[in-house]
Order: C-alpha cells, then sequence, then structure tokens
C-alpha cells in the first residue's frame, strides 16, 4: 500500500470509527494564555501560535470524542475551586460551539454524538489533589460531569503515591482504596496515569471496574516512571480496561529522557517551571535546543510502543491519549490534533487491520465507560456513598 493510499484509507476509516482522545489540555491552556477569555483565543478560527487544539483541526484529526482535561498543578491554591474553574472553561465552550461539541456523561452521549458528527466532549479531573482529601468532593466532580480522575499528577496525594514523586505510601493507602471504591460506585473511571507502578498495582487489586490510563506508554519502549510496566499490561484483559498511548516525546523516546532531563535543569537554572509553556518558557527551550539539538519522536515512535502494548494487554485494551497542549513538543507527523490520520496510516502500514484500528480509535473506550457504568448500577444497589476521610482510615494526613 502506497502511503497516500494508507493515508486515504486512515481518513475513511476515522469517519466511521473517530479518535477518542483520552486526554487534552486545552482548558488549562486557554487559561494561561488568555485568562479563559474564548473571544481572544477563538478556537473556531484558524490555528493559533500557543494551541494544539482548534475546532478545523479536530476535524481534519477525525475526532469524535475528547476527554478534556479540568487539571489544575499539584502546587496550586485552593485546587478545588481551580477544578471548578477548569470545568466551566469546558462547559462554556460547550455553550459556545453546540453545533461542534456535544456534552457526554455516557457511553450513550458517545454514541449519539458520533450519529450527530459532533465531538463528544467529556471531562477528567487530572490528579487526586483536586478532591482535597474529601470523598464528598470526589463526588460534586462527578455531579458536574467529571467521569475519570488521574489519582495523582506529578507528585504524590496523601494517599497515593505518584510516578514521579520520592515513594511515601508505598502504593495506595487505605484511603486510596476506598478513593478506588467510590469512584467504582459513583461509575468515574479511575486513570492511572502519572502514578506510581505500585499504585497501578494496588489499583487494579482494589477496582471493581474498568481502569484507564488516559495518556501513558510502554515502560518496555522507553524506560520512563509515567510509562506502563509489562505486568501491569498483562493484567488489563482481566480488569477490562485500557491504556492510551501517549505522544510526548520524552515518554516515548528514550534518547528524549536524557535530553528532557537536561533541559528541565535548564528551566530550573532560568527560575521557570519546567512544564511552562508561556512564550517566555519557550524561548528559553528554543536557545537550549539550539546549543543541544533535540532527539525527535516520529509517527514511527508512537506506533513502536502500541505494537508492543497489543503484544502485552491485546487489542481489546487499547487507546489513544495524546496530551495535546499539555506538553511542549510534539513528534514529527503528529504535531497538533490534526495528526491522528497520520499514525493510522503507519499502522495500516504495519498489518493493523480496518477491525483493529476501529477498536483503537472508538470501541474500546466507548466500552471501558459503558463497563464502568454498568459496574455502579450493581454498586449503587448495595452500597451508601462512603463517609471515610483520610484521617479515620490513615491517620491525620500531613
Amino acid at each position: 500500500m502506497t502511503a497516500v493510499a494508507a493515508l486515504d484509507e486512515a481518513r475513511a476509516l476515522l469517519r466511521e470509527f473517530p479518535v477518542v482522545d483520552g486526554h487534552n489540555d486545552l482548558p488549562w491552556a486557554l487559561r494561561k494564555h488568555a485568562g479563559y477569555d474564548l473571544d481572544a483565543l477563538d478556537i473556531a478560527g484558524d490555528q493559533h501560535e500557543h494551541l494544539h487544539t482548534d475546532l478545523p483541526r479536530l476535524r481534519e484529526g477525525g475526532v469524535g470524542a475528547q476527554y478534556w482535561s479540568v487539571y489544575v498543578p499539584s502546587e496550586q491554591p485552593e485546587p478545588v475551586a481551580a477544578t471548578l474553574e477548569q470545568i466551566d472553561c469546558v462547559r462554556r465552550l460547550l455553550a459556545r460551539y453546540p453545533a461542534q461539541l456535544a456534552p457526554a456523561l455516557t457511553a450513550a452521549d458517545m454514541e449519539a454524538a458520533r450519529r450527530d458528527g459532533r465531538i463528544a466532549s467529556l471531562m477528567g479531573a487530572e490528579g487526586g489533589h483536586s478532591i482535597a482529601n474529601s470523598l464528598g468532593t470526589l463526588r460534586g466532580l462527578y455531579a458536574l460531569g467529571v467521569r475519570y480522575m488521574t489519582l495523582t499528577h506529578n507528585s504524590n496525594v496523601d494517599w497515593a503515591d505518584s510516578a514521579t514523586d520520592e515513594p511515601n505510601v508505598g502504593g495506595l493507602s487505605a484511603f486510596g482504596r476506598e478513593v478506588v471504591r467510590e469512584m467504582n460506585r459513583l461509575g468515574m473511571l479511575v486513570d492511572l496515569s502519572h502514578v506510581a507502578a505500585t499504585t497501578m498495582r494496588d489499583a487494579l487489586d482494589a477496582a471493581s471496574a474498568p481502569v484507564i490510563f488516559s495518556h501513558s506508554s510502554a515502560r518496555a519502549v522507553c524506560d520512563h516512571p509515567r510509562n506502563i510496566p509489562d505486568d501491569v499490561l498483562e493484567r488489563l484483559p482481566a480488569n477490562g480496561g485500557v491504556a492510551m498511548v501517549t505522544f510526548v516525546p520524552k515518554f516515548v523516546l528514550q534518547a528524549a529522557v536524557e535530553w528532557t532531563a537536561a533541559a528541565d535543569e535548564n528551566m530550573r537554572a532560568h527560575g521557570l517551571h519546567h512544564l511552562d509553556t508561556s512564550p517566555e518558557a519557550m524561548k528559553i527551550h528554543r536557545a537550549f535546543e539550539e546549543r543541544t539539538p533535540r532527539p525527535v519522536a516520529t509517527v514511527s515512535t508512537v506506533a513502536d510502543h502500541l505494537d508492543h502494548m497489543r503484544e502485552a494487554a491485546g487489542i481489546d485494551h487499547l487507546g489513544i491519549g495524546g496530551d495535546y497542549d499539555g506538553t511542549a513538543f510534539t513528534p514529527d507527523g503528529l504535531d497538533d490534533v490534526s495528526g491522528y490520520p497520520n499514525l493510522l496510516a503507519e499502522l495500516l502500514d504495519r498489518g493493523w487491520s480496518k477491525a483493529d484500528l476501529a477498536k483503537l480509535t472508538w470501541q474500546n473506550a466507548v466500552r471501558v465507560l459503558g463497563a464502568a457504568e454498568d459496574v455502579a448500577r450493581d454498586l449503587q444497589a448495595t452500597r451508601s456513598p462512603s463517609l471515610a476521610t483520610v484521617e479515620s482510615l490513615d491517620g491525620t494526613a500531613g
């Protein structure tokens, strides 16, 4: 198959089975670059210098459902209030672009949006700090439409260890396991991206519903703690969960791991946070890159992860979570949200079937949310909302 033919076939498949992307940080980018002023950064228009995401490029990329991350940094003062602002941003986007974006809370809503030709819009909270050790707050986020929560971000929470922090509780604490059980009772997906491998294993032990990794790749292919070890991937068939490959170069290309460590240190030397993508920060990045050329990930790099994840977990347990607008750099060919057809074309060239790709793009992600809903209906018939606190189960937090 020629490259042009593969790309045409990929686009045709996406018209029937569009991408469900597990993680996009547009709401935080809108806060950072425009103070949530949707007139200043109107995503209905042309490409914006500071964004990977807008409606024309989502259409070009064949995106049919998007989990918008309602992320706030773990060091953010008043993280619950900031998370509510993120939710408000998503709701304002839905109100502003009703012909393009469809609010979605369930798997059935996702399918209805697909039939209508709109992009199903769901929300995921990135980091357990967003609930401030409160199961009542967790239930409040669910009531506002949040359908997954990443248990940690880059730092530990009192009840769960992060992949990129020093071990604290050794995975999940007793309260952390209660958080997982309450999420299962609600029908909120437990997201294990960003968490330590010990936390992944503890969550799988505690979960009675499928889990997801909203934006993580394979640790056997790129040895970064943000990625998923093979023993965890191998548990997904029994759990029913889905691992959604991410595109972030420093998580998919081994050479980029070392380069990124040096680049992050350079940012800190300039008094900037290593995740900062402001114009000032990007100038610092670009100057560093001129001195030290950046290793470049490609579509093939990401496909290597998917090939391995398929071998470890099986085709029924894979998805896509690009992390657009949450990363400074992207792979060649996956520069922004318009690039998904390039990935599918690469996989077609590697022998993936149309049935395989339909599962990767749409079917697995819709199935996993529906399965979580089924589990929740059963649990709600037998279990009341948990009144546990981190103090009652773990002792005084701090």
